[in-house]
């Protein structure tokens, strides 16, 4: 089968490559990128879609999902995640480790590919627990995790309390070339707590949880990342002091890569005001002097990714009080509309963006993907920045309907998603 995308405004960060043409698709692969060859626009087996106004880039890559599959399938099912990942134009998802079982021994990371590659929607890449069931005391097996297809080692959600065990674990997943990534919060300072620690937490009457909690952490892990040599990937950075941090560390030549998710540079702790538990993550939603640091930090390239923080709960997780509520909302299908006002606000351009959705992503888990170039994968995400749409979380192809943008009028969204060669969403 030959595919002809034609007329598009083709970005592709991997080669500073930004220019009207076409890209065309054959056997799973791209063949040709700029002008796609006469033979290919006659042949009676091509099919040939005219994208002009559209946006054409590589495959958006989410290097942060909870997909929940194995034992919490009422949230999230490894099919519905990849629907609704598709549908926000994401080709490939690393999803996390707090599953049921925890994903710390080779049968958890096959089931999870097998899983995926039954449904053969999008492409899934494991990241296997750091510690045994995740409780910090005990190192995973790196080496088997990685041989079962784990891309990385995170117990998201838990941090690594244990300074020695956090170092050994940087230690070892340097020798197998995989990135450790971690949540950054000192449980005793968070303790209790609900929300941000701020004026709205003192309004509210609800427990806060300050920055100090994450920045302590995030200073702690940079330390040990510049001790061991070893790659540290920090996880949705949240506030202003974890940028100055990163930033610093970079500087020095820290190994380190750092993301953030689209809520901490869209909203601020004002959005509890109503206590909406949709609202309710973790780390909590920070003051506006983060969301500007935050936003900063994505425009100076303190922070390379932008990832979804992806996480679906059901309806008796959310609708209780706000203190039993669990902490989390649903991104794969808000992402995107959410990212691309950073271009409208001047904070990134265009290529910036796609860059921090694609080929920093890929980078971050050592997978060969984020490029248009010939020959690669032909996994593509063709946008169209103009559409205006309504979050409708009723549409949504999760399980998860948790998100504080239900009737917001986002502007962009992903109107093509094709996964080697095969097109899995069309909004055309």
């Amino acid at each position: 089968m030959i595919l002809v995308l034609k007329g598009g405004r083709i970005l592709d960060p991997s080669r500073t490559l930004d220019t009207k043409g076409d890209l065309q698709i054959e056997d799973g692969k791209i063949v040709a990128c700029g002008k796609a060859p006469a033979k290919a626009l006659r042949s009676s087996g091509a099919e040939v879609i005219d994208l002009d106004g559209k946006l054409i880039v590589p495959g958006l890559i989410d290097i942060h999902t909870h997909l929940r599959e194995p034992g919490f399938e009422y949230k999230e099912t490894i099919a519905s995640g990849c629907a609704a990942a598709v549908a926000g134009g994401f080709t490939s998802l690393a999803c996390m480790a707090n599953t049921d079982p925890v994903n710390d021994n080779p049968s958890v990371t096959e089931f999870i590919r097998r899983k995926a590659a039954e449904c053969g929607v999008a492409n899934v890449y494991p990241i296997a627990a750091i510690s045994l069931k995740s409780e910090g005391a005990t190192l995973a097996e790196f080496w088997d995790l990685k041989e079962a297809g784990a891309v990385g080692f995170s117990d998201d959600g838990r941090p690594v309390m244990n300074a020695a065990l956090l170092r050994r674990a940087l230690e070892y997943a340097s020798s197998l070339e995989m990135p450790v990534i971690v949540h950054c919060e000192d449980k005793h300072l968070s303790a209790g707590g609900a929300m941000h620690e701020g004026l709205v937490s003192a309004e509210l009457g609800l427990a806060g949880i300050p920055s100090i909690a994450e920045e302590v952490m995030v200073a702690r892990d940079l330390l040990l990342a510049e001790y061991t040599g070893a790659a540290l990937h920090i996880a949705h950075v949240s506030t202003a002091g974890s940028v100055r941090l990163i930033r610093a560390a970079k500087a020095r030549g820290v190994r380190v890569t750092a993301e953030t998710a689209p809520h901490y540079f869209t909203l601020t702790d004002a959005a509890v005001r109503a206590f909406d538990t949709n609202a309710k993550v973790s780390p909590p939603l920070r003051g506006v002097e983060d969301v500007a640091a935050i936003r900063e930090g994505l425009r100076d390239g303190t922070i390379d990714v932008i990832a979804t923080d992806h996480a679906p709960h059901a309806r008796t997780d959310k609708e209780v009080e706000f203190d039993y509520a669990a902490s989390g909302l649903t991104g794969l299908e808000t992402s995107l509309g959410l990212s691309l006002a950073l271009v409208r606000d001047g904070v990134l351009t265009l290529p910036a963006l796609i860059e921090k959705m694609t080929l920093r992503p890929a980078g971050v888990i050592h997978v060969p993907k984020g490029t248009l170039a010939e020959g690669a994968d032909a996994d593509v995400t063709v946008i169209d920045p103009n559409r205006c749409w309504s979050v409708d979380r009723s549409a949504f192809r999760s399980r998860g309907k948790n998100t504080p943008f239900h009737g917001c009028t986002l502007t962009g969204k992903a109107v093509l998603t094709i996964v080697g060669g095969v097109i899995r969403h069309r909004d055309l």
